[in-house]
């Protein structure tokens, strides 16, 4: 498993890298040696911002933290994404084919885990059809406003594809354009 430690706009230390790369060495019971990890810091104000990503076969993993310090801020995104891991295992483990590189952790089987393992599928409560307008992405961002949505879907003007704007957690906005 290769990982990648970033500093944007900060450095990182060798001793806070050997640290991270000691943290980061739990997700090798996880994933096979195709999985690629990358941890991005960032200051925040007086405090740093931890993005830990990990890309294995088609799928990514990902989870982020802001504390006052770099390494709290890594343990913590970490921790969650330990919990995102061992919450889903159930489901993963239904679809053994899609999840394969982590056959040795669903072999090894925590006790724990097990018990508290909620073994539910995920329930669609609601659906809902509608047509998709075209329009430019602030237009987009006007109409999910006005509707106090927190996405929309739409067909860009701009690149003829359909989109979405999201509003993100920092109160800015996000933009996915796929790729077909």
């Amino acid at each position: 498993m290769k990982v990648e430690i970033l500093g944007l706009d900060m450095r990182v230390n060798d001793m806070l890298r050997t640290a991270i790369e000691q943290k980061i060495s739990k997700f090798e019971r996880f994933f096979d040696e195709s999985a690629r990890g990358e941890v991005k810091l960032q200051p925040e104000g007086p405090s740093v911002r931890a993005e830990v990503t990990f890309k294995v076969q088609s799928l990514y993993f990902r989870a982020e933290s802001v504390a006052g310090d770099a390494m709290t801020a890594v343990e913590q995104a970490i921790d969650n994404m330990e919990g995102q891991i061992r919450k889903n295992k159930a489901r993963m483990k239904k679809r053994l084919k899609d999840y394969s590189y982590m056959e040795a952790y669903f072999d090894y089987g925590d006790a724990q885990d097990e018990e508290r393992q909620e073994d539910e599928e995920f329930r669609i409560i609601r659906r809902k059809g509608f047509e998709i307008q075209e329009m430019t992405p602030d237009e987009a961002i006007l109409q999910m406003e006005l509707l106090g949505h927190s996405f929309l879907l739409f067909l860009s003007n701009e690149t003829g594809k359909v989109c979405v704007v999201y509003k993100r957690h920092e109160g800015d906005y996000g933009l996915l354009e796929p790729e077909y």
